[in-house]
């Protein structure tokens, strides 16, 4: 549980800090595509008998760039290009699996995820990740920027392309070291929704970002206490509980 509580508050942090981007920018397909991505990773690691996590950071950082990529040389939207690298990951995951033998067992915790099992390595990953992420936060101003207007951005010499590619690979780091919390099923709306909830409370995108943070570590303790109490799977309960936050803040929205 000591485990548990300090890796889920680590990647809450993580996850709503990069959520706000998510949001703002309209992409919120994006974190299950890169969710599913690492599914082939994790397949891939599964099949050589390497630590999964460690094949699936380098697999799902080079979906993220590929997406970028193509949106940026090409006329398709963001959701066609995810679309096509989440069909092409998905279909190589199943074929490793398919290859390799016994694989239930291994395949069902990072699919559905399973926070009691974090161990002390994937705590160290994520306190690494969060402080490469501090490092960042000199770039927060020119992310929000061009979340909210990217032609004048580019109008102002912002280092906009650089900055989006950035920003994905963070993103899909992100989105694999949280696969343990609360697995590949579920990981989008553990990106989106404290971002979403928080988006109804705030007037600005810094109060946003402030409230995103505070909501996602609510909802991963809240959620965390309640399937232990219960004995209920902790990556379900964490999410339901920051669906339950999210109405309540839509309905206060509309009321106010």
């Amino acid at each position: 549980m000591q485990r548990a509580l300090i890796g889920g508050i680590l990647i809450s942090l993580l996850a709503s800090y990069y959520g706000v981007f998510v949001v703002q920018r309209g992409l919120s397909f994006m974190g299950s595509g890169l969710a599913h991505a690492a599914f082939g990773g994790v397949a891939l690691g599964l099949l050589v008998s390497i630590e999964p996590l460690w094949i699936a950071i380098p697999f799902t950082i080079l979906v993220a760039i590929g997406i970028t990529w193509v949106k940026e040389r090409t006329d398709l939207s963001g959701d066609t290009a995810i679309g096509i690298f989440f069909s092409v990951s998905m279909a190589l995951g199943i074929i490793f699996l398919f290859l390799h033998q016994n694989y239930s067992d291994d395949a069902f915790t990072y699919l559905f995820g399973s926070i009691l099992a974090i161990s002390w390595l994937d705590i160290f990953m994520a306190f690494l990740l969060l402080l490469v992420s501090a490092t960042t936060i000199p770039l927060w101003r020119n992310w929000a920027y061009s979340s909210f207007d990217r032609e004048l951005a580019i109008s102002d010499r912002l280092p906009v392309k650089r900055d989006d590619y950035l920003l994905a690979v963070l993103i899909a780091v992100t989105i694999v070291v949280a696969i343990k919390l609360v697995g590949i099923v579920l990981i989008a709306a553990f990106l989106i929704i404290p971002a979403a909830t928080a988006r109804q409370l705030a007037s600005t995108f810094r109060m946003m970002t402030l409230f995103a943070l505070a909501i996602g570590i609510a909802g991963t303790v809240a959620g965390l206490l309640i399937s232990f109490y219960l004995d209920i799977p902790s990556g379900a309960a964490i999410i339901l509980i920051q669906a339950v936050l999210f109405f309540s803040a839509m309905l206060l929205n509309h009321n106010r």
